[in-house]
């Protein structure tokens, strides 16, 4: 636990979702590319805690958990949730109709978090026509707590989540059980352990692109500008960690607004 409350994972794992991202918007060998590579390579120094996960590795250990019939219709949760199903399709042909439902976890101010849609615009809204379909697939990137999916998969008919099968590419293990009372998950890859002391997920671009922490009413943040997190994950490299972050959000970010990656669009 760091002074500030924060636990300290025992086993932290990050996706690296920035160094083809980068790639393709700047050049892997432009100055934004070699910071990651100089970001990436400071944080695997922690061998015994730290974990670096790529997109290939998480694909494969799924795609090897069985085959799956194209399903009729497929909801990616999010933009990274249709990118994930867009990215499995190609290997696998699972999900040939693909739609984007918008859900965003928000700390609500309280200590807590909402799950929210896009202003006016209800989950209803958001489903409609998916409970005809004779069998549906639903995509996350990651399930940490779960209650994304969750609050997807509820306002779903009973009968509908009968034929719901949700994939994801990594996962808190212990998070599905109380998920798969309400359909099948396959996990490319699950860890281990209790939430947030024994074990943690973050993608890499939350380290450095303003939209990982989202709040009510309030501008979004990258990782690296809620310090007290930063120093309980990287410990004694946290200010070198959040130098390079810093540095690498001004090339990505150069007004200081959230940007989508060419990856994401």
């Amino acid at each position: 636990m760091s002074p500030s409350g924060t636990p300290t994972p025992l086993r932290f794992y990050i996706h690296d979702d920035l160094t083809d991202e980068v790639g393709a918007s700047h050049g892997s060998d432009s100055a934004a590319g070699a910071l990651v590579r100089e970001l990436l390579a400071l944080i695997r120094r922690d061998r015994t805690r730290v974990t670096i996960l790529t997109l290939r590795e998480q694909i494969e250990a799924l795609v090897a958990r069985g085959g799956h019939a194209p399903f009729a219709v497929t909801i990616g949760i999010g933009r990274a949730g249709e990118r994930v199903a867009r990215q499995l399709h190609a290997r696998t042909g699972w999900f040939p109709t693909i739609r984007r439902v918008e859900l965003t976890r928000e700390e609500d101010g309280r200590g807590g978090y909402a799950v929210v849609g896009p202003a006016g615009v209800s989950m209803t809204d958001q489903l409609a026509g998916v409970d005809s379909a004779s069998s549906l697939a639903v995509v996350d990137d990651t399930i940490f707590s779960g209650i994304t999916l969750r609050k997807l998969l509820e306002a779903l008919p009973a009968s509908t989540r009968g034929r719901t099968h949700a994939f994801c590419l990594r996962c808190v293990a212990e998070s599905l059980p109380a998920l798969e009372a309400l359909c099948p998950i396959t996990p490319g890859f699950a860890a281990p352990g209790r939430l947030l002391d024994e074990v943690s997920f973050i993608n890499a671009s939350g380290l450095v692109r303003r939209g990982a922490i989202r709040r009510t009413g309030q501008p979004p943040l990258a990782f690296f500008e809620r310090p007290e997190w930063m120093h309980a994950w990287f410990l004694d490299r946290a200010s070198d960690v959040i130098d390079l972050c810093r540095r690498l959000n001004r090339l990505l970010e150069p007004d200081g607004a959230p940007s989508l990656p060419a990856a994401a669009v």
